[in-house]
């Protein structure tokens, strides 16, 4: 007979990277509860038990543009979502990331349920649209935050918060060799990165681009290989259909840590893969670019000059960003060029693996389970 208690949990997460610091969280929930669990997520919170309501590509949209563009679905999704946990009565709502579109379940489960409702992944609060505070103090009885800055942020606003700390404080490069074998690479070349982002739509603004790049670099460095890790099918998809077959490039999936580990820069779309590849060694090149309208609104409502997570957690503009216009072929290969010359940035990645250090998933779980 299992002695545990039964604890029913929702949970959604519309991000690869959401998904695993969600499946951490409900794995270290077993060590103490039996865990039934509800709503959305990928294959990590599939290991946890989890059985989708439906697939969590449909909650990877961006911006501002391409939610308005898809907001009927969103809405019937988010419905969904609300019914079922109404229905099965749950003790937790954890929201990662994702925060405009969970902010809202928050909201209804606080309405209809007296469950309590956990935020993994802070919204940017700190860097724009500051007013999200208000619904986050009325809605959310815990936001756990990735970085040590947003949590002294929450504690400046006497909000309640934890310092869940980054998974990437305890990510370490593979053995060069072992990865040049495994990939059948040339060990007589050097490596670079290419990481367009996991979303279609990112991909869909930037890889062009990142080509483009390839074309100059290669063409006046041709010792270099370009590394182009997909995060799932659909992007190795999206990917392979729009490399040209005559660049230096290798293409495969699930494999960003192996290629970073032996990149000696990486070309990054902004996002949490700007820090593995600083984590890693692979000094980030960050870039971003959005559609004109999508731009200019974000743009007016920024709080902060660097948008790149490494040079936040720095305190400093250490890795070249390069934003919209900027983020131009042209621009990449002279980053490129300029990052040679600061050997400083090899030693970076110690410390920001400190930096990220924050309390384990037990310690977390222990958090949520005595609210």
């Amino acid at each position: 007979m299992n002695s545990k208690p039964i604890i029913k949990v929702g949970v959604v997460a519309g991000e690869h990277s959401g998904d695993r610091l969600g499946a951490k969280i409900i794995k270290s929930f077993t060590d103490t509860h039996e865990v039934k669990l509800y709503g959305v997520g990928g294959p990590k919170l599939a290991k946890q038990g989890l059985k989708p309501l439906f697939n969590f590509n449909k909650l990877h949209v961006m911006g501002f543009i391409e939610p308005l563009l898809n907001i009927r679905e969103l809405i019937s999704l988010r419905k969904q979502l609300i019914d079922l946990f109404v229905q099965k009565d749950i003790d937790y709502f954890i929201g990662v990331d994702s925060p405009d579109f969970n902010i809202s379940i928050h909201k209804a489960m606080k309405n209809k349920n007296s469950c309590k409702n956990i935020q993994i992944v802070s919204p940017s609060v700190w860097g724009w649209r500051e007013n999200r505070i208000k619904p986050i103090k009325k809605y959310i009885d815990l936001t756990a935050c990735l970085f040590n800055f947003e949590d002294n942020f929450y504690k400046r606003k006497s909000l309640p918060s934890i310092h869940l700390g980054h998974p990437f404080s305890n990510l370490f490069p593979k053995n060069k060799e072992s990865v040049i074998k495994e990939y059948k690479l040339n060990p007589s070349k050097k490596f670079v990165s290419i990481l367009p982002g996991s979303r279609l739509s990112e991909i869909k603004n930037l890889l062009s681009t990142y080509i483009e790049f390839i074309k100059l670099h290669s063409k006046k460095y041709p010792d270099y290989e370009y590394l182009i890790p997909a995060s799932d099918d659909q992007s190795f998809n999206m990917i392979k259909e729009n490399i040209p077959k005559d660049l230096p490039i290798i293409l495969n999936k699930n494999c960003a840590k192996d290629f970073l580990s032996i990149s000696y820069f990486s070309v990054v779309t902004s996002g949490t893969a700007t820090l593995e590849s600083a984590v890693l060694g692979a000094k980030p090149i960050i870039c971003y670019k959005t559609n004109s309208i999508n731009y200019f609104i974000i743009s007016r409502m920024l709080k902060i000059d660097d948008v790149g997570l490494p040079n936040l957690l720095l305190g400093k503009r250490e890795f070249p960003e390069l934003i919209q216009k900027s983020c131009n072929p042209q621009s990449i290969l002279e980053a490129a060029e300029l990052m040679n010359k600061n050997q400083h940035l090899d030693r970076i990645s110690n410390r920001l693996r400190d930096l990220l250090v924050g309390l384990s998933p037990e310690e977390s779980a222990l958090e949520i389970l005595s609210l």
